[in-house]
Parts: C-alpha cells; structure tokens; sequence
C-alpha cells in the first residue's frame, strides 16, 4: 500500500484531501505544519494556527489516520519573513504563498514527509497533475490548472520542479469547490462550512503595515502627485533598429523625480507600498482616487496618479533575469533568440493574458499585447500554454 502524508491545515480543502486518499486505498498520515507566528501583528483574536491545529486533529481522529504537528517556524522564518523584509527594502512586492509552496510545503515539509517512509505529499491545492509517458520510459509531469476556475491556484504552484511534481498529488483538483463542501458535510467532516484562510501563508490574517514596521524603520517622506499627460506619456515613440530595442524600451520602467509633479501628501515609508496600491496613502480633495504608480526607496518618495487609468500604472513589456526564471516543463525551455506564444499572469486570479516570451543572453522578456496594470517587480509572472502552466519567473 503507497504511503501519502498528506499537509492538514485545518481547513476543508486539505480535510477532503485525506479522506479522498483514505477512499482510493492509501496509507494516509496528516500532518500540520506550524510555521512562523506573531501575535503582536495578526488582527484581532484571530489566532489560526492553535484553532487550526485543533481542526486537523478532529479531523484525523475522524478519518482514523495518525496525525502529528510538525515545527516549522524556524524554516519559515528564514526562507520567507526575511526574506519578505529584504524585498520591500529593496522596493520589491514579494508574493509569500508563492514562496512558502517552494521552499517549505515542497521542499521542508516533503523531506520530512519522505523520512516518514511517504511515496507521495499531497495538498488541497486547486490544480491538477499531467503525466506524459515518454518513448524512454520516462515521465513528464504537467501543472494544469484546476477544474474550478474560480479557486485555479495554479499560479501559486509555478515555481514547482519537475522532481516535486513526481512526488505529489492534488486528489481536489479536479472538483469544484461546492463539491469539496459537500463531500466534507456528507462525511460529517468539522471543516466542511469553515471559512477560508485569507492571511498570508500559514501566518494568518497580518496587518502589513505593522508587519514590516518591525524590521523596515518608519521614515516620512512625500507623496507626489503625478499628472496623467506628462510630457513622456505624449512623447512620440522611437524608431527601433531591432526587436530586443522595441523590447527593453517597453520594459524599461518609468522614471520620475520631484519636478514631475506636485507634493499633496506625507508617508511613512516608501518600502510600506507598493505599486498599484490605493489604500493608505491618507491624500484626499482628488477628483478620482489616487494610486501608487512608483516607489523611489532610495529618495523615499512615492509618486502617485489619479484614477485606474492613469497611464503610469501600465506596461506592456516586463523582465524576468536568468537566476529568477523557472521552468516548470524543463523540456520547453527556450533557449537564446527562441520565442513561444502563451498566455500570461501578473498575479493570481488575473485573467490569463496573450503574450510573447523572448529568450535572451541574460533572461526573458514577457511581451504583452496588451498593456498590463501595476506590473510589480518582485511578484511573480507565470505562463501558460492552453491549461498548462509551463514556467514562471520573478519580474526585475
């Protein structure tokens, strides 16, 4: 019989994971991760990780399979809350759910799984797992997105390798969420009308302003206000000698100073932003609401602009470097002055969007046909062909 340990949350999604392996035949253990906690920043009484330890307990004790809690905190706190701090210091928006996938729920938490004697970890992730035989005898392992396009959490799982994937499973992820709440209330599961988490990765509901004020000294700086037809916006476009000119033009990202616009505000930090962010910044007697449209850490400036549309928030071409760039599907990985058509994300939930990707000596260039809203460096991009996310990278 193959071992599964399976990562009980506390939640629904994992709890109809373990019951559905129990169904199909396997050996199932649950195990909880306890990863880093501050009670000084998490909202109000909202304490996830005791109540959700206890959940994952009922719930093993319900399904007959061992259970344990395993201590995390230490792991977490190194590989994801400074690296955190070192991002936004350095005016990068960091993505935490992306990260603890790959570097505690897929490595950490699947080394100890792997101890225990498990064949495979599974999750209640909400995305489904290819494999393609090859005419070696090999196998190739697909990330597709999951059946329930509201819940797809595909994106979170774009930094997976391929020696991850072949050690996984995601029994949800061909189920829609309704139909996990159902299977959970059928089998009398303490999870199944449980909210969902919405915190930061197994850190729960955070303040991320008093987060980050604990490393990230408070420092007043201004805010200023960018008009929408600034000369550069209304500027003629160059002629390009090639498409790697056309490319790093496009991508080049805005560059503002003080003279580009008004001072209408105070902040207390630039590195507490981050670009396409409207909550916060304290300005009003604006006609239309103002959003971040770029964080200068080094001068401790933020400029803003008026309204969704403001040209300043969009770009229609974004960087990824060598060292941040991911292949899911190793064998599709292009290499210099290739291209592949895909379809693209910026951040989770976002639609998928067409694009271009080029290889070049020192990356690759995401080109979008249409210009994206908030392109933020340190989120991660991730790229698509038909269901399949096939890589990522970490825009620069």
């Amino acid at each position: 019989m193959q071992k599964v340990v399976v990562g009980l949350s506390g939640g629904v999604d994992s709890s109809v994971t373990a019951y559905l392996l129990k169904e199909q035949g396997y050996d199932v253990i649950g195990l909880f991760m306890k990863n880093w906690h501050d009670d000084s920043v998490t909202i109000s009484k909202e304490c996830p990780w005791l109540e959700d330890s206890n959940d994952a307990l009922i719930v093993a004790e319900k399904l007959g399979i061992p259970f344990q809690t395993v201590d995390l905190s230490a792991q977490y706190k190194e590989r994801i809350v400074d690296y955190m701090f070192r991002e936004y210091e350095k005016g990068r928006t960091p993505n935490p759910d992306v990260l603890c996938n790959r570097e505690i729920k897929f490595d950490v938490f699947m080394k100890i799984a792997m101890q225990l004697g498990a064949d495979y970890v599974a999750t209640g992730h909400y995305c489904r797992k290819g494999v393609i035989k090859n005419e070696d005898g090999t196998e190739t392992y697909q990330l597709l997105a999951g059946a329930d396009a509201n819940k797809d959490q595909s994106y979170f799982l774009c930094q997976l390798s391929q020696e991850q994937l072949a050690k996984t499973l995601f029994p949800i992820g061909g189920l829609q969420k309704p139909e996990v709440r159902k299977i959970a209330a059928e089998n009398d599961l303490i999870t199944a009308d449980k909210k969902d988490s919405q915190g930061l990765c197994f850190i729960g509901k955070v303040r991320l302003p008093e987060f980050l004020q604990q490393k990230l000294r408070p420092k007043k700086g201004v805010i200023v206000e960018v008009p929408a037809v600034l000369e550069q916006y209304a500027s003629t476009i160059p002629q390009f000698n090639s498409k790697l000119e056309e490319l790093a033009y496009y991508a080049e990202k805005p560059h503002y100073d003080l003279t580009d616009g008004k001072v209408v505000g105070e902040h207390q930090g630039a590195h507490y932003f981050t670009k396409g962010q409207r909550k916060g910044l304290d300005v009003g007697g604006t006609k239309e609401p103002l959003f971040v449209i770029e964080t200068d850490v080094d001068q401790n400036v933020i400029y803003t602009g008026q309204g969704k549309g403001h040209p300043g928030l969009y770009r229609r071409t974004l960087f990824v470097n060598n060292d941040e760039l991911h292949w899911v599907r190793t064998d599709l990985a292009l290499e210099v002055d290739q291209t592949m058509e895909v379809m693209a994300r910026i951040r989770y939930r976002q639609p998928l969007q067409k694009a271009t990707l080029y290889r070049v000596d020192s990356g690759l260039y995401v080109d979008f046909v249409e210009k994206q809203s908030a392109i933020t460096e340190g989120q991660f991009v991730a790229w698509y062909i038909g269901e399949e996310l096939v890589g990522s990278g970490v825009i620069s």
